[in-house]
């Protein structure tokens, strides 16, 4: 059985917004810049070196410097903060919501798709630097989707309350949780490293931002990863003219608005507000919306004029946090940023944003999908061989490949064309003999011969449905190693958290996907531990 890969295209798990974007389709041409391949990233290198605020290196590396300073760090990592420094140094991004011990394994496949572009573009461009870095989510406010992780088929939840940004909110009450998941996990030696991981970054660090920068620096540090926490009043100065904008223009509204026209086609991932903004402080944050002449915090009792709202965004420009519309202007005009890496949900919204961009002069990044992964235990591979399954068999959809295999495995054919063209042949007659009678004739013609169809549909379904049963071992057989690797009917990437597979590699687990990982190939690639 082959281990390598299938097509994104082919793997039944991307929008057709993805496919079309992946097969460049001239329609979605203009909804992005470059097209994320080596050889494109010397005009996007160009482009950015033209358009960038080189001021704006300053603030950054001091604001990383802060954020580290009571983090052990390594020496790639810490060359990579002051790289940031130069000139001719860029980075590559991705972006994640800090969930509870990373949340779904896709977290690692961003970041190592981020580590390893990164190689590969100072082989191509060796006179450049390339850094990589991951934009902790720490403004987000949706709790509930990042409060739990699922291990072993079981959903372990942190039960608390959050209303504000989560990235400040604090770890207490996270000791309970891991008495609880720590007798999940056993004791074997690569059980103890997942205890003592958790345990450091949770329980010996107070804030959730802080908690979630020592478990990604632990994991991946040795490869030069930089994790940035963008909630700080130093690096939203240089964004200060753009909220300015947003206050008292709305440019984005209007131009994400026209792109939205063109992708009528697709399903629409975010729809702009007027002001796509929130106002922020420890325990909230909740939409500025301007009416009457005034702006209001949604949800609460304050206001501003005009004048004050500006004064207030002159002195504390902490107070104000862009929305999923606003975010990645934000990350753009702070980093010297190439080329943006996510998940399909992710680049259909950033398609949406283009003419944003151009509308207030900042170089669009490329867009690249992030590696999608599939891993197989040896035992689970064999299985696959021993019921002659491919892959291509396994990413079908449940109750597609139920069908197929009973066809597959079935003595004789479960199907009725043949029947099918000989009544059609019959009928075909009675309509020319109906031509030499009267009208009332043709429509009894035609009334039986649906009911015939019909009748012959029905007895094809009964007979595939006695097939099901007859084979129900060998079909039960199939779906139970469907389950295993698609748990709830979907992803293993979107569902499973890497302490599942760390159990059974340890520190080997990183290394063998960074290792296996192609961040330009657009393959859902498919790993043996």
């Amino acid at each position: 059985m082959p281990t390598d890969c299938i097509s994104y295209q082919t793997s039944g798990y991307f929008s057709k917004l993805m496919q079309d974007y992946l097969d460049q389709k001239s329609e979605l041409k203009p909804l992005y810049n470059n097209f994320p391949t080596l050889e494109n990233f010397e005009k996007q290198i160009a482009e950015k070196a033209a358009n960038f605020n080189n001021n704006n290196r300053i603030p950054l590396v001091e604001t990383l410097k802060k954020q580290y300073q009571h983090i052990e760090i390594s020496d790639s990592t810490k060359q990579n903060i002051e790289l940031l420094a130069l000139q001719n140094t860029y980075t590559i991004t991705t972006g994640h919501q800090l969930n509870l011990f990373s949340g779904p394994l896709y977290f690692l496949y961003k970041i190592i798709s981020t580590i390893n572009l990164t190689k590969e573009l100072k082989l191509k461009y060796p006179t450049n630097n390339f850094v990589p870095i991951y934009w902790m989510a720490t403004e987000d406010h949706d709790f509930e989707e990042i409060n739990y992780f699922n291990f072993k088929g079981k959903k372990f939840r942190w039960n608390t309350e959050s209303t504000g940004p989560v990235g400040r909110l604090s770890t207490e009450g996270l000791s309970e949780f891991f008495e609880i998941y720590s007798k999940e996990l056993g004791s074997s030696t690569n059980a103890n490293a997942l205890k003592k991981l958790f345990e450091e970054a949770y329980l010996k660090h107070e804030k959730l931002a802080d908690a979630t920068r020592f478990l990604a620096n632990s994991l991946f540090a040795n490869y030069g990863l930089v994790i940035l926490d963008a909630d700080d009043a130093n690096l939203k100065q240089a964004f200060i003219p753009y909220i300015k904008e947003e206050l008292f223009e709305q440019t984005s509204f209007k131009a994400v608005q026209e792109t939205i026209e063109q992708l009528q086609a697709y399903n629409v991932q975010v729809n702009p507000r007027e002001i796509n903004l929130f106002y922020i402080e420890d325990d909230l944050r909740e939409r500025i919306i301007f009416e009457h002449d005034k702006y209001f915090v949604n949800n609460t009792k304050i206001s501003f004029s005009k004048d004050e709202i500006l004064q207030l965004l002159e002195s504390n420009p902490e107070k104000f946090s862009p929305n999923v519309i606003m975010r990645p202007l934000y990350q753009e005009i702070i980093l010297p940023n190439l080329c943006y890496i996510g998940g399909g949900g992710e680049i259909a919204y950033w398609l949406e944003l283009k003419a944003f961009f151009e509308a207030v002069n900042i170089t669009f990044p490329m867009l690249l999908v992030r590696n999608s992964v599939l891993i197989s235990t040896e035992k689970q591979g064999k299985k696959a061989d021993k019921l002659n399954l491919s892959w291509e068999d396994l990413f079908t959809k449940p109750a597609d490949l139920t069908n197929a295999i009973t066809h597959k495995l079935s003595d004789f054919a479960i199907d009725l064309t043949p029947q099918k063209e000989i009544l059609e042949n019959q009928f075909e007659y009675l309509y020319k003999l109906a031509e030499q009678t009267d009208k009332s004739f043709t429509g009894a013609v035609k009334a039986q011969e649906v009911k015939q169809k019909k009748g012959l549909e029905n007895l094809e379904k009964r007979l595939l449905k006695a097939q099901k049963r007859k084979l129900d071992n060998e079909i039960q057989r199939v779906t139970d190693l469907q389950s295993e690797l698609f748990p709830n009917q979907s992803l293993q990437e979107r569902q499973t958290n890497f302490s599942e597979f760390y159990l059974e590699k340890g520190e080997q687990l990183i290394p063998l996907l960074i290792q296996k990982l192609k961040p330009l190939e657009t393959n859902f690639n498919i790993i043996t531990i």
